[in-house]
Parts: structure tokens; sequence; C-alpha cells
């Protein structure tokens, strides 16, 4: 669903080990909240068009939660170029399916997809929807060491937190064709170790 961090399709080698599940939900990191409004906005919408939007919107947001690589990039147009503005002057998002699916394939495989996007506006037209809300990413410790982060234990998980706000567009059929991300500046300025209470399950509500 999300540009989460472009030095992600960098990342080739799968973590090792299995690490701790923990809470199918924290407060601070509430999967729920990525789809919340949207399924809202869903269930009062009458327009057809605007309904397949979100529609495909929320189906969308909950496979990458999922980590079911097929049923996300079902919802993405064979046509799909993403844009990632933010700290780096260097758009580094993915500009067609293939780099898609190369994408979500390394957030699955390095486990990093342990995420929520606190949604608290959103607008959607015929062809566009827009979210904004602070996004924040457990991020195992393993795939930062090998993006060149020093992490003080591989075997945790560290905070990524950012204000952004996603442009998404939709093709003639509702299926994604952008996802253009914006964000505040580096997730990681301020990173910090997360306690195990603070770490969510890999999915599942």
């Amino acid at each position: 669903m999300f540009v989460l961090h472009s030095q992600l399709l960098r990342c080739k080698v799968s973590a090792t080990g299995q690490p701790a599940e923990g809470k199918r939900m924290t407060e601070l990191i509430d999967a729920r909240r990525t789809w919340e409004l949207a399924e809202k906005r869903l269930a009062a919408q009458t327009d057809p068009r605007r309904h397949a939007v979100l529609t495909t919107l929320v189906a969308h947001m909950r496979a990458e939660h999922e980590g079911d690589l097929d049923a996300l990039m079902a919802t993405v147009s064979p046509r799909a170029v993403y844009h990632q503005w933010g700290s780096s002057s260097v758009d580094r998002a993915p500009k067609s399916h293939a780099e898609v699916r190369e994408f979500y394939r390394a957030v699955v495989e390095n486990d990093c997809g342990r995420l929520a996007h606190h949604i608290d506006r959103l607008t959607v037209d015929q062809d566009t929807v827009v979210t904004e809300g602070i996004l924040r990413i457990a991020y195992p410790g393993t795939a930062l060491a090998r993006m060149g982060r020093q992490v003080e234990d591989v075997d945790a998980f560290y905070l990524y937190e950012t204000q952004m706000a996603i442009v998404w567009a939709f093709d003639e059929n509702a299926l994604v064709l952008c996802e253009d991300s914006y964000s505040t500046g580096d997730g990681f300025a301020a990173m910090r170790r997360l306690d195990a209470d603070e770490v969510p399950a890999r999915k599942g509500v």
C-alpha cells in the first residue's frame, strides 16, 4: 500500500530466524487505523465509480497488512508508476508493475510490513483518493542493519514515524495507478528501540 522506504528495494535477503509475533495490534501501531476511515466512506458511498475506487483501496490496504502479495498485486494497475517525496531529493519509488511487485516482495520477505497509517483525513473523487496521517512502522533490526543503519540489537524492532500524505490514482478498472507519497522528513531521525508490547504481529487484527 504505502511507499515505505526506498532502501527496502535494496534488501534482497530475507530476515533470518523467527521474530516474536508480538500483540495483534498495539496502541502505538494499530493497522486497523489504515483502512478504518476508508471503510466508513465506502459504506456510505452511493456513487458507483467512487465505490469501486474505495473497494480497491480497502482491499489493497488489507492485503498489504496480511502480506498477501498476489492479492495485493491484484489491486495494482499494469500501468502503475509510484513516486516518493520527502527527506531525499531522489525519487526511488517503483516505476512499473514489476518494480511495484518487487518492492512489496521485499517488504514481506524482510518483515517490514508491521505498520499502521493512522489516517485522519481522506478525500475521494472519481479517479483519486488522498489520505493523510501519521505513518508508523516497526522495522526489524536485521533489515535496518542491511540498509546500513546502526542498531544496538538486530533482534529488536525500531520505530519509523512520519506524517505522510498519499495521493492515490486509479485507472479505468479502478486499479491503483500510483501511490505518490509526501512525508515531512526522515522517519528514522528519532528512531528508537520498541518495547516488546509495542510491536504488532505480522498479520491479523
